[in-house]
């Protein structure tokens, strides 16, 4: 944990931020993409208490983000081939992923269980699940990457098998009171995946596991990764950031081609958040950017969607909630 790490949570919260949410915490050291990524144990939690104790004094609840990025995960940092649904390579990482045992599967579960049990007793008023964005519990979803022939893949049912089992276990962990909230994918985003209509089924089987509220996104790190952002693709920028010349070479010769630019539109998410939103007896999320921000609150989903989380870009801007509560006439308020 380093303190960089926390005193930028706590600009975030003094900025005016309701909540701001940790992100990218592994739950298993083998569910890493990247070295200096935080990864839920028990020498973690003195750095978790001074993060959450940092934000809380910025006038904010704090939340922590856990994931496992499955067949996305770095080899050279976890030392040995990445698990995923199914044998799939990841074109990023150029390894072929080992299809998960049961066994496994109940592991990752417990370990799922174990970093809810780390996040509430740090301190945090809430835990995000990420089952979006192509990491594990994603790829169990999609019909891309998972095509096993258990009890976990082929239909819809199967394949939400154990992702629901993570809610449930987790749900277990911490108690019927504490927030548990799921990010989900709308759509990957490409012919194959996962799309709106199973995303729908996906919301309800996560409401019946356990979880306090969702939040639906977009996109697939491994394959569609901008899905989730949209306008102009930063390629010289990502090319120049990556640790590996390989993959500076990789990305600066053909990342046009790997990361497709998508048309920007204000509130691209909105139509599937509605969907959702009318499936399910659940708060659903509306995720905005920052330009979104400044449409009448009216287009958003209304009654049981009553909350609204902004993108990286957006926090970023120490005034920029600020500018945004300006706009609305909102005064932040705690969780």
């Amino acid at each position: 944990m380093s303190e960089p790490l926390i005193e930028h949570h706590r600009r975030l919260a003094a900025g005016g931020l309701a909540m701001s949410t940790v992100g990218y915490c592994a739950v298993s050291a083998d569910g890493r993409a990247y070295a200096d990524q935080l990864l839920a144990r028990a020498e973690l939690l003195p750095g978790l208490q001074r993060l959450v104790q940092a934000v809380h004094g910025g006038g904010a609840a704090a939340c922590l983000q856990l994931v496992h990025c499955g067949f996305f995960a770095s080899p050279g940092v976890i030392g040995r081939r990445p698990l995923g649904a199914s044998r799939k390579l990841c074109l990023y990482r150029g390894a072929v992923c080992a299809e998960m045992t049961p066994a496994q599967i109940e592991e990752k579960t417990a370990d799922f269980a174990a970093a809810a049990r780390l996040a509430r007793e740090a301190g945090f008023d809430a835990m995000e699940l990420h089952a979006g964005h192509g990491y594990l519990l994603s790829q169990f979803l999609s019909p891309w990457t998972n095509r096993r022939r258990d009890r976990y893949g082929g239909s819809l049912e199967n394949r939400l098998r154990f992702p629901a089992e993570v809610v449930r276990r987790v749900r277990a962990a911490v108690g019927a009171d504490f927030p548990v909230l799921l990010k989900l994918n709308q759509r990957d985003g490409f012919p194959g995946g996962l799309e709106l209509e199973e995303a729908v089924e996906v919301a309800q089987g996560f409401q019946r596991a356990g979880a306090s509220a969702l939040i639906p996104s977009c996109g697939f790190t491994a394959r569609r990764p901008l899905y989730m952002l949209r306008g102009n693709v930063p390629v010289r920028e990502m090319a120049a950031n990556q640790s590996s010349a390989l993959l500076r070479l990789a990305l600066g010769l053909f990342g046009n081609l790997f990361v497709p630019r998508d048309r920007y539109q204000p509130l691209f998410l909105l139509e599937g958040t509605r969907r959702i939103r009318e499936a399910v007896d659940l708060p659903v999320i509306c995720v905005l950017s920052r330009s979104a921000t400044r449409i009448s609150p009216r287009a958003c989903p209304a009654g049981r969607s009553t909350s609204r989380i902004v993108t990286r870009a957006t926090a970023a801007s120490l005034g920029g909630v600020r500018c945004i509560s300006a706009e609305r006439s909102l005064k932040p308020r705690p969780f």
